[in-house]
């Protein structure tokens, strides 16, 4: 069995190629973003994938593709419940933001 460092290596450059490989077949997708399901954040579509109804970012795709790799997760749903605290501090982040944007 390789070592998780190496798994976690090749993980990154298959979800990297990805990415590129997106850009590549549509150059306007560097402009498209939406939020990721797992971690919250407004993301750049290049590298999303969507996995049983939840669309992740290529961050998070890194994530859940070591993290089935190494068999740590089983689902995307485990993924996201880890996650949840970050996805909620993105939350509050935006929220807060938002306010000071009326407050202006």
């Amino acid at each position: 069995m390789k070592p998780e460092k190496e798994i976690a290596e090749e993980m990154a450059q298959v979800v990297e190629q990805m990415r590129l490989d997106d850009i590549e077949d549509n150059p306007d997708i560097i402009d498209e973003y939406f939020d990721c399901d797992c971690c919250g954040e407004n993301k750049c579509l290049a590298g999303s994938i969507e996995y049983d109804g939840y669309r992740l970012c290529n961050d998070c795709v890194l994530l859940a593709e070591t993290g089935f790799a190494l068999n740590k997760i089983k689902s995307v749903a485990e993924l996201i419940e880890a996650i949840e605290d970050k996805h909620l501090e993105e939350l509050a982040k935006f929220i807060r933001e938002e306010e000071k944007r009326k407050n202006n």
